[in-house]
């Protein structure tokens, strides 16, 4: 399957607000009082925790690819 440009570029961003948006939601998770109770973890965060890395390591898959695609597309 050959991706052109414009959508090597689309999976770069994608990857890219990856990035940018879950660890500034995780710092938030982190922050939220129902995160800790006597100064334990919470299934509020570990259910967080497990979101925010799956999605991570989903955009960075999908960003690599999209950087794969960007170099394999013609010009």
């Amino acid at each position: 399957m050959v991706i052109n440009r414009r959508w090597a570029a689309f999976l770069i961003a994608v990857g890219v607000w990856t990035w940018l948006i879950w660890p500034r939601f995780g710092l938030a998770i982190w922050k939220d009082d129902r995160s800790f109770a006597d100064g334990a973890p919470t299934s509020f965060l570990w259910v967080h925790a497990l979101l925010i890395t799956a999605s991570l390591a989903i955009g960075t898959v999908v960003g690599v690819l999209g950087v794969k695609a960007w170099r394999r597309a013609r010009h």
